[in-house]
């Protein structure tokens, strides 16, 4: 049971990768296949190699960095991307059998880390909102709310409405403590899709981005559309790639998907009464390396970086303790691949409801600031407005590690906040970066 819930609250990763990435111009039914397969590797390493109910699959916001940030707006090819989160997964794999992951985890200060996690949040909930088309271009404002009327009101404006819809669904269960609330959202708000586009309220229009929501196929035997991605992370061109600019993007994935994987795997055992009296997780080398390997084998089969996902605490709610419950939710996303045609005819608007409410989660660690210390709240803030406004996940990385250092060693408080070597290294980069890129 608490494998099947853990599945339940992270199904619908398996309708918004799709959505994510295909925007890159990978073929959405491989990345379907991906993110299935990447989900089953991640989760059986965790059971085998940690023997934890911790579930892994493709993340949030790490998604969004690989197709709105390194693909769409740095001009990087997809398999380019790939190859940064192939990257990333082998250090993280040398980190995680050695003692050098505690030295990075304590450079960083825990308020950039809180930061991140919230303007990936933001960030993800303002993708969130284009995609549901909520917020769209303006000649005058740059963005502006969606106007409901005109031509486009039967496709636009009744999927953007149902997107609202969705968002207030999937509330009223969480709210309600309803199991696997967002993935019911999305279903809910699909099934109105369907019910609007039989009555003629809804008319898909393809010029406009809306398509039919009504499933042609369930089941499919074929598993073809993988080719279109596996392997590909090996045939990536990168001639024309800077070195530094390519580290740099490899350290975003790294620094996410190291930060995000400790505190998630910290949250759920201390949630589980894992931690032992000195707060630290027993077995913990082999959890990461299970999300190290994950993370490898995903981006061979088409997607971004895979790591371990905060809604495995909802089943350690329903008593998971073991690596039995991360092992029945592999077999689960395994048994997915083939209800691909399902999952792929599921919109835009009924995925977007999931982004937003996701971004509220992670807008959660926002309490962790402390904004009264200036030396701390000012780089944070400005790590947190960076992401959804520069459109960038690194760029918000970047001017959150140069403004904490600059700030605290420029006011003489370079010894009270133990700024590290290796805080200076990154800031030194991260300022080449902007000179030289």
């Amino acid at each position: 049971m608490a494998g099947i819930t853990t599945f339940m609250t992270m199904a619908y990763i398996l309708a918004v990768n799709p959505n994510v990435l295909s925007a890159t111009g990978m073929d959405p039914n491989a990345i379907l296949i991906a993110t299935s397969l990447s989900a089953f590797v991640g989760s059986l390493a965790m059971a085998l190699l940690s023997n934890y109910p911790f579930a892994l699959a493709p993340g949030m916001g790490l998604n969004a960095y690989f197709a709105y940030t390194v693909v769409l707006k740095m001009g990087y090819s997809w398999q380019i991307a790939l190859m940064a989160v192939f990257a990333e997964g082998i250090v993280f794999i040398v980190l995680s059998l050695t003692n050098v992951r505690e030295a990075i985890f304590n450079a960083i200060p825990m308020t950039l880390k809180a930061a991140v996690s919230v303007g990936i949040g933001l960030f993800i909930a303002f993708v969130g909102l284009q995609n549901a088309k909520l917020v769209v271009n303006s000649d005058s404002t740059l963005l502006t709310y969606q106007t409901f009327k005109g031509a486009t009101f039967h496709s636009v404006g009744v999927g953007a409405i149902l997107a609202l819809v969705g968002v207030l669904v999937i509330n009223i269960l969480l709210i309600r403590g309803v199991k696997g609330s967002i993935l019911l959202g999305i279903l809910i708000t699909w099934v109105l899709g369907i019910l609007c586009e039989l009555a003629g309220i809804y008319v898909p229009d393809a010029e406009a981005g809306m398509y039919s929501v009504i499933p042609t196929a369930f089941v499919s035997f074929d598993f073809s559309a993988l080719g279109q991605t596996f392997g590909q992370v090996f045939r990536a061109d990168l001639s024309g790639v800077g070195v530094l600019d390519f580290i740099v993007v490899m350290f975003a994935f790294l620094f996410v998907d190291i930060f995000d994987t400790l505190g998630t795997l910290i949250g759920v055992a201390s949630k589980a009464d894992m931690l032992d009296k000195d707060g630290k997780l027993p077995r913990i080398k082999g959890a990461l390396l299970a999300d190290a390997i994950a993370t490898c084998l995903g981006a061979v089969f088409g997607t971004s970086t895979t790591t371990t996902y905060v809604e495995s605490a909802s089943g350690v709610t329903e008593g998971g303790r073991t690596g039995l419950t991360s092992l029945t939710t592999a077999v689960l996303f395994l048994l997915a691949v083939l209800f691909s045609p399902l999952f792929l005819t599921i919109p835009s608007f009924a995925t977007a409801p999931a982004l937003i409410v996701v971004g509220f989660y992670m807008l959660s660690s926002v309490s962790k600031i402390d904004f009264t210390d200036m030396a701390d709240g000012i780089p944070a803030f400005l790590c947190i407005i960076a992401m959804p406004l520069c459109y960038s996940i690194s760029e918000g990385i970047a001017i959150g590690v140069i403004s904490w250092t600059l700030v605290n060693l420029l006011t003489g408080k370079a010894k009270e906040k133990k700024i590290t070597p290796l805080m200076y290294v990154l800031t030194v980069l991260f300022i080449l970066k902007y000179i030289f890129l």
